[in-house]
């Protein structure tokens, strides 16, 4: 088993964080319609993301796997390398984001992402609202998650 770590991203992760980004977001999203072209987003991540948010990157053979960022207490975005789903990887994220938010977090997620569903719930986030898609970039219909501390999580 090759090891992971989790750390704080580096300017110089900026690229490979935008890259996974594209990629996790191909696979697991295919029907969502992205509004911005693969320059925009990297150019985002280098600009914004990683000098302006928390953001965290899950590394295994000195490449970026995973990618997780807090903004406030908002768990704004985690994603997977698509090879690296189902090793835990999401697992520690969302544990690195419950100690780092003790006070609690809040998601959005697309509707369409079942899976995702599956996974905050299974962490113990509540949906608490269910959007037509009207206040995000894609125009797809989602869902906002509330995780509180104290609640107990789901077996």
């Amino acid at each position: 088993m090759i090891p992971v770590a989790l750390r704080r991203a580096t300017a110089t992760d900026a690229g490979a964080a935008a890259d996974l980004w594209l990629r996790s977001f191909a696979a697991a999203l295919p029907t969502v319609v992205r509004p911005r072209s693969d320059d925009e987003v990297r150019t985002y991540f280098r600009e914004v993301v990683v000098p302006l948010k928390e953001t965290w990157v899950a590394e295994a053979a000195d490449r970026v796997v995973g990618l997780m960022v807090l903004d406030d207490d908002q768990l704004s975005q985690l994603y997977l390398d698509p090879d690296w789903r189902g090793h835990g990887i999401g697992d520690r994220f969302v544990d690195l984001a419950k100690r780092r938010r003790p006070g609690g977090l809040a998601l959005w997620t697309f509707q369409v992402n079942k899976p995702a569903h599956r996974f905050y719930e299974r962490h113990g986030f509540v949906a608490v609202e269910h959007t037509d898609g009207g206040g995000n970039e894609e125009r797809e219909p989602d869902v906002r998650y509330v995780w509180s501390p104290g609640r107990p999580e789901q077996a």
